[in-house]
């Protein structure tokens, strides 16, 4: 699971780290403009920008479509910078012309940043309105400084992850709670059915198996659904599903009804499902987090005696 954009305003220190990261490179690359931005599907954020006087418009907390912007020639897998040292004479970025031109960027260096896992994350760049010459020393020391910052990311992705399925864990769940709980929010809690059973007859390491192919199915639905919402492991075989606030009841059933055709299907062949119960909470308010869970394990409780393989809301 990619690491988001609201997941990295979560991480500790990440501002002081990325402007640390931009001050170091800005040693290394004095006459250009430096910035980070985190990629993510076919969008691209700039994160943090480095002080230079320029006439490119490049501005923190800008959007860009991947498509459009000159990172999406980056080779994340072999993990190789690129370079257009004067853009205007690289046939290559015939498509991306007009973009180029209007946003004055005549020369480009982007250095890919991807996890441990080799996960993408983003990219440091340096861009100048003018030609410009990348040599090889500077190329391999900032190569060195992504790697550096590569670790940081990586050490903080585990704080709020799932060591087994890679879903968000329940410190991300706390964190997300207590920051945005003003915006309201439907929370759908799920425990698998017959779980143990697997457990018993097939091994821990079936067990392991299922849970991490339920995650990966909450996972596929949660991209397709809203890119808003997240998946939380809980514990053993208990899992959470956020939504942003929005959803009708009816909405609502439509995707715990989808949710239970998922987990219902095995190709193994094993009997599980999973019984839901749903809670929400409205905007601004000031409902505990303990008391809301406490609430959807009651919601679950009546679908696992209405005959599980089902879901109630509170």
């Amino acid at each position: 699971m990619e690491i988001t954009f609201q997941e990295l305003e979560m991480y500790k220190d990440f501002d002081e780290l990325a402007s640390d990261v931009l001050d170091l490179a800005k040693e290394i690359l004095p006459d250009q403009l430096l910035y980070l931005s985190s990629i993510r599907g076919n969008r691209q954020l700039i994160l943090k920008h480095s002080d230079h006087e320029t006439s490119i418009p490049i501005v923190e907390n800008m959007m860009l479509s991947i498509s459009d912007s000159l990172c999406s020639g980056v080779d994340f897998d072999k993990k190789q910078p690129l370079i257009y040292e004067d853009t205007r004479q690289d046939s290559r970025l015939d498509h991306l012309r007009a973009g180029i031109e209007g946003a004055n960027i005549r020369s480009y260096l982007g250095i890919p940043i991807s996890l441990v896992n080799g996960e993408k994350f983003g990219t440091l760049c340096a861009v100048n309105d003018e030609v410009s010459r990348f040599d090889d020393k500077s190329i391999n020391l900032l190569q060195r400084i992504v790697r550096m910052f590569s670790y940081y990311l990586n050490l903080e992705r585990f704080a709020y992850r799932d060591s087994l399925t890679d879903l968000y864990n329940r410190r991300y769940l706390t964190r997300f709670y207590n920051e945005y709980a003003v915006e309201g929010g439907a929370m759908f809690f799920l425990d698998l059915d017959g779980f143990k059973k697997v457990n018993d007859v097939h091994g821990h390491d079936a067990g392991d198996l299922v849970l991490k192919k339920v995650a990966s199915k909450i996972q596929l639905f949660v991209n397709e659904r809203n890119d808003k919402a997240f998946a939380v492991r809980l514990g053993g075989d208990e899992f959470l599903i956020h939504f942003p606030d929005g959803a009708s009841e009816e909405e609502m059933s439509h995707d715990a009804e989808q949710i239970l055709d998922s987990l219902s299907t095995w190709e193994e062949g094993y009997q599980l499902s999973t019984s839901i119960g749903i809670v929400t909470y409205p905007p601004n308010g000031k409902i505990d987090l303990d008391v809301l869970l406490k609430n959807a394990d009651t919601a679950l409780y009546r679908a696992k005696t209405a005959g599980k393989n089902t879901y109630k809301i509170f």
